[in-house]
Parts: C-alpha cells; structure tokens; sequence
C-alpha cells in the first residue's frame, strides 16, 4: 500500500491507464484529496466503484498526526507533526493581514550544522517523503478551517489573496535545507502548485530557502517557477565557513556566479537573508560589502536581528544597530527589510524549530 500523495497528477493519470481505466480519473480523484479533503476513496461518489476497491486495493490517503500545538502570544501558531515511523517534524502557520503563511519542513532534523540554528544541533534523521511534504500544507489547511468556521471550503482562493483563515504563501524555510531533498521537494511543488486540482498555489507564493548547494540552485531554475532565497549571513569566506560549514564546500563566489546566473522571471528577484548577529556580520564594512557584493544581481535583503536560544552564545544587536546596518544598504539603493521574526516565544521563530515535545 502506498501513500497516493506520492504521485503527481501526471503519474497517477499514467497509473490508471495501466490499470485499464481513464486517465482523466486521476482529475477526479486530486480533486477529491486536494479540494474536497476526502479521508477515504469511499467518499469519492463520481468515481465508479472499480475504480474505488482498484485504488483501496494500491493506496491509502494518510495524515500527519498533530502531536501538539503552541500559540505565540502574535498569533503564530506552531504545529509538531508525528511521522509514520515515529519521528517529528514542526510546521509553522504565520499570520498576515488577512491570511496565512506556511512555514513547512523538508528534512527530519538537518545536516548542514549552521551555528546559529536550533535544528542543526540535534543532527540528521533522515530526508521527508514527498507525500510528508504535501501533508504539512494539506493539514494545516484542514486545521486553518476547523479554526476558523468548522469546515473546509473547497473555493478557497489562493493565488493573489486570501480571506481570513486562508493559506496563501508556502514557504521552505522549516526544518532542514530543501535543497539537500531536492528530487522530493520539486515533485511535491507539482502537486502544491497544480492549479486545475491540486492545492493551487502559485508559484510566485512558495519560496524554497537554501543555505547555498550550489548545483542544486543552479538546477533549480529548470524545474520550478517557485521563489528562491539564499541565507548569506556574512560577507567574507572566513565568517561565513565559521557560520555555515556549506561555504568551505561552495564558498561565497561560486554562491553568487550561481545567483547571477539563474534565470528570472522579469518581475521575480532572489531574496537574500541575513541573519544579523552582534559583533560578527554586523559592522558598517559588512553593510558596505553587501552592496558591492549583491550589486550585479536581481535581489532584495531580508535582514534578521539574531533569534536567541539555549544553544547559542550568539546575541542579537541592538535596534539602534539593525537601523544603522539597514540604513547604510538603503542609501545605497538596496531594497531591504527588517523582518522580525514571529513565535520566538514559543521556538518557532527562523533557526529555533526542533521537532521537540512540549
């Protein structure tokens, strides 16, 4: 037995015409996971009953189990997930104004051992399945309705706006680096972007965040029309190979001929992060060499003042310090934000997840 969300709407078409049936089935029986939020193939009334005891007899239509939930006191609402195999992963539902953002995992733990990072210090598991990955969206989306009216609405708009207690954006930025699960991540973005009847997000609203694996970004242009974000952290080889072990592998130059060289839609730019820590990346030469450095390429910043935990002597500067760094990349033209991290009470904050129970 398999999980269906395994496959793409493409392959599951394919499926049923070696089972002998219409690939259009496949349509139907998307709609019926994806939109409707259907539990069972017995549910699927506008499917023949060959065609529902053929795929009771191949699939099932799993859940993540919710081990827990926490609430920041800004809203954000983090969810630990429980995996088939017993392991944990943590999801994060961010409020905006009138919607949703969902920050979701793509790794059991994560290998790439950044210093700043909650995740990296309990190491590696394993990589998620592409069925793990569109559960994260598709049950948060269930728990987003039962939230807000008790029932899921399957005309929920989700490609330039929402209403409250909608899912508009997808972001990769959770546990583990995407990039590392590349094959699984892709695939499952046929699915979270299938706009006839998938889960309908645009691509312009998912963003896969990557630490810097350099052939995998370059690759990634090919096969995805989702947003890309790079976190830099630091402006020098030596600082950054302190910070992220991935830069003694794929130091700061290849990393930027990398950007430089992938393609953009005309609209679209990298979104480049920084994660500001006291007395590391934080001086006025940094802020300078930001400029020079991101100059050639389409980007923006998003500057992140140092989220703290337990496990790290890392300090965040102070406010009057993030506006002085901001401010030197504004003079200079370079579109740039602050953005401050929401559900550092509850470790749900950039670099604090950790699949831990409450």
């Amino acid at each position: 037995m398999r999980d269906i969300k395994e496959f793409t709407r493409a392959e599951l078409a394919s499926w049923f015409e070696d089972h002998g049936m219409k690939s259009f089935r496949a349509g139907q029986v998307f709609k019926w996971i994806y939109l409707r939020q259907a539990d069972n193939f017995d549910e699927m009334t506008d499917l023949a009953k060959d065609a529902r005891a053929l795929l009771n007899e191949h699939f099932y239509i799993p859940r993540l189990q919710i081990e827990s939930t926490q609430f920041s006191a800004d809203g954000t609402e983090k969810l630990l997930f429980k995996l088939e195999d017993g392991n944990y992963i943590e999801s994060v539902l961010i409020p905006q104004k009138d919607h949703f953002t969902l920050c979701i995992s793509s790794q059991v733990g994560c290998a790439q051992g950044c210093k700043f990072c909650l995740t990296a210090k309990g190491g590696f598991a394993r990589n998620l399945t592409v069925a793990e990955i569109i559960s994260q969206v598709r049950d948060a989306r269930k728990h987003l309705a039962k939230r807000f009216d008790g029932k899921y609405q399957d005309d929920i708009e989700v490609q330039d706006g929402g209403k409250a207690g909608s899912l508009v954006n997808i972001v990769f930025m959770g546990m583990g680096e995407p990039l590392a699960n590349y094959d699984a991540v892709v695939k499952s973005l046929h699915t979270l972007t299938d706009s006839d009847f998938g889960l309908k997000f645009s691509p312009r609203r998912v963003t896969l965040s990557t630490c810097g694996l350099v052939p995998e970004i370059r690759r990634l242009c090919m096969d995805t029309d989702a947003n890309l974000a790079i976190s830099l952290n630091a402006t020098d080889d030596a600082t950054r190979s302190m910070l992220m072990p991935i830069n003694r592998r794929y130091p700061i130059k290849e990393l930027l001929d990398a950007c430089r060289s992938y393609k953009l839609k005309s609209r679209d730019k990298i979104t480049f992060e920084y994660i500001l820590i006291k007395g590391v990346n934080d001086s006025d030469d940094d802020a300078k060499r930001l400029v020079s450095m991101l100059g050639p390429i389409k980007s923006k910043m998003n500057i992140i003042p140092f989220n703290q935990h337990e496990k790290s002597d890392f300090k965040p500067p102070s406010s009057d310090e993030v506006s002085r760094f901001v401010q030197i990349l504004l003079d200079r033209q370079v579109t740039a934000i602050v953005r401050k991290s929401k559900g550092d009470d509850i470790s749900a904050a950039c670099g604090q997840l950790r699949a831990k129970m409450v």
